[in-house]
Formats: C-alpha cells, sequence, structure tokens
C-alpha cells in the first residue's frame, strides 16, 4: 500500500481529543469505570457495544455518557442480514430496528453493521451480499428517521464463511452506493483493510461520495490465536502502518473520530485503567 497519498504533506501530531476507545478495547472496566477512566486521562469520547449497554441500561448509559462529558462515536453492532430463512430475517431485522433506536438514544449518528457470514450449508457469497442490501432497503429509511447513518464494516476475508461477507472496501462501498451517503456509509478498520492494495483507491471513492462513516485503529499481529477473532494488537506491536491510514483518510475528507477498537484477552488480563493509559500514548505516537 503507498504510505501516503501524492504530495501529501506532513501529518500533524494529532490532539487526544481526536481518540475514541471502544469500549471492547478495556472491556475489563465496567461503564462507570470506564467513564472515570476516560475523565482521568483526558479521553473525552468513546464507542460503545450493545451488550454491556442494554445489561446497564439505555438511557442510564446515556445519562451517565453526557454527565462524564463524553461523546459516543458508534454503536457495535447491528448487521448479520445473511440467513436466507424468513422467520430469522425478520427476527434480525427487528434486532437492527432496535439498535437504530439504541444508537439514536445514545446520542451517537453511526451504528456499525456486520453484515453477517454464509448461512449454514450455503456457498453463495453474492446471494448473501444481495441479503444485506435488501434489509438495508428496509432499514436505511428508518435510520435516516432516527438521525443515524448505517456504516458497513468490511472484515478480513478470514472471517467471510461465519461473521462477514462483505470482505473489502470495494464491496462495502458497492452495498453502500445504493443508497444516499447520509444513510449508509463505510467503516475503515485498519485490522481488517491493512492488507487489501485497494484500500487506497476505495478510501478515496468513500470520500469523494461522503461516505466515510468511521475510522477505527488495531494492529495486526501475528501468530493469530485460536478462533482469531481476538487477534487485534495494540498499536505498534505489528504490521499496520498507521499514519499512512491517517493520511489516506485525511486526504479522503476524513476529520472525525479515531477509535481504537482492540479485541484481545492479554489486555483484557489487565489492569484496565493501565490498558485506557497505555492506549492512549499509543494513540499519540502511532497515529
Amino acid at each position: 500500500m503507498s504510505t501516503a497519498p501524492p504530495n501529501a504533506s506532513p501529518l500533524s501530531r494529532l490532539p487526544l481529543s481526536r481518540l475514541s476507545v471502544n469500549q471492547e478495547t478495556v472491556r475489563q472496566l465496567s461503564l462507570p469505570e470506564l467513564a472515570e477512566g476516560c475523565a482521568k486521562e483526558g479521553v473525552t469520547a468513546v464507542g460503545l457495544w450493545r451488550a454491556p449497554v442494554q445489561e446497564y441500561g439505555v438511557e442510564r448509559t446515556a445519562r451517565l455518557m453526557r454527565d462524564a462529558g463524553l461523546a459516543v462515536t458508534s454503536l457495535c453492532r447491528g448487521g448479520f442480514l445473511t440467513d436466507a430463512d424468513q422467520a430469522a430475517r425478520a427476527r434480525a431485522l427487528d434486532d437492527n430496528r432496535a439498535a437504530i433506536d439504541e444508537a439514536a438514544a445514545l446520542g451517537t449518528d453511526t451504528l456499525v453493521l456486520v453484515s453477517g457470514g454464509l448461512p449454514p450449508g450455503s456457498r453463495d457469497l453474492a446471494g448473501a451480499r444481495e441479503r444485506v442490501a435488501d434489509a438495508l432497503t428496509v432499514l436505511a429509511p428508518h435510520a435516516e428517521e432516527r438521525g443515524v447513518r448505517l456504516a458497513i464494516e468490511p472484515l478480513h476475508p478470514m472471517f467471510a464463511a461465519d461473521r462477514c461477507v462483505v470482505s473489502t472496501l470495494g464491496q462495502a462501498l458497492d452495498l453502500a452506493e445504493r443508497f444516499p451517503a447520509h444513510q449508509v456509509g463505510v467503516v475503515v478498520d485498519t485490522y481488517h483493510v491493512w492488507w487489501d492494495d485497494q484500500a487506497p483507491a476505495q478510501i478515496a471513492r468513500a470520500g469523494r461520495g461522503g461516505r466515510l462513516h468511521a475510522f477505527q485503529l488495531a494492529d495486526w499481529i501475528t501468530p493469530l490465536p485460536a478462533g482469531v477473532l481476538l487477534g487485534r494488537g495494540q498499536l505498534g506491536e505489528g504490521s499496520v502502518d498507521f499514519k499512512a491510514f491517517r493520511a489516506l483518510v485525511e486526504a479522503a475528507g476524513y476529520a472525525g473520530p479515531i477509535e481504537v477498537e482492540i479485541f484481545n484477552e492479554a489486555l483484557w488480563a489487565r489492569d484496565g485503567g493501565e490498558v485506557l493509559r497505555e492506549t492512549a500514548e499509543r494513540f499519540r505516537t502511532h497515529a
């Protein structure tokens, strides 16, 4: 991947105000502990996940975030829209409508969508992607009514079978571009797209269309753990050139929050406040 757009000027050092700490990075912290830790470290934004928010209470979480002065930059996650069974699809649509409503209640305008994998016994990737488009036809107007954008996140191809049939930014944009940009866009997650030599062109394409709805960071480290899902690395520990990706998204017009989203059991086993502090330090150094 090209390290920067042609004639790019040197990147300025990022202010900490651009950092959003995704809740899963420090999942060992309760929501009140997360709010307290962010205040201590000068972090002003977070990305939240539905399960812990539902457990704590959506309205209660919204009040906690407001009282702590924390902006909610995204809610994860909606999606899993590929099932061919009609009843299962109806349940998925209902769940995604609820996710949209939760995002609106939390004050975020971005719901991250993970599309879903192949239904059991299926090998029809194109058909599964088309069912995602069909679902977006239903969900996008509901999201617009609630002031929420749907952000399709492509996942690394190793997840195509069981988690996400959308593997590249190009595929994500092919879906998103069927809808107005204020309804549906994409997530650029370095962990999932760092390997793709088409990523620079697709980031520029997303920028031209106003579809860069979220930018997330995590490093690629090897060897991957069993199950691979928890293989995201702390910034600076792996193969990803974060500054190159930041140059690309900024050249494409993105000036929003930069969310650090890491699933890593070794980080979760440590003191959450320490991980939060380290994440802020790594963000200053590597992003």
